[in-house]
């Protein structure tokens, strides 16, 4: 499920810094700004959520349930 959260967060991302450029295009100047600032807030938390820790376990995994044995 982290997974998927993850992809829509950088999907998002990539169509918030299109549209972004789009805008800015157009002549306008805070709303771009403001949407390029929340697609680097968003993809810095992907990165965040990506990187290796220590271990070389990521917060992704890390985050996922424990799947029991039987």
């Amino acid at each position: 499920m982290t997974d998927a959260a993850l992809s829509l967060a950088m999907l998002t991302a990539l169509a918030l810094l299109a549209g972004a450029a789009f805008l800015w295009r157009k002549g306008e100047r805070q709303r771009p700004s403001l949407m390029a600032i929340l697609a680097a807030v968003m993809i810095t938390n992907v990165v965040i959520w990506s990187l290796p820790t220590a271990g070389g376990e990521t917060l992704t995994t890390a985050a996922a349930p424990v799947e029991s044995k039987p």
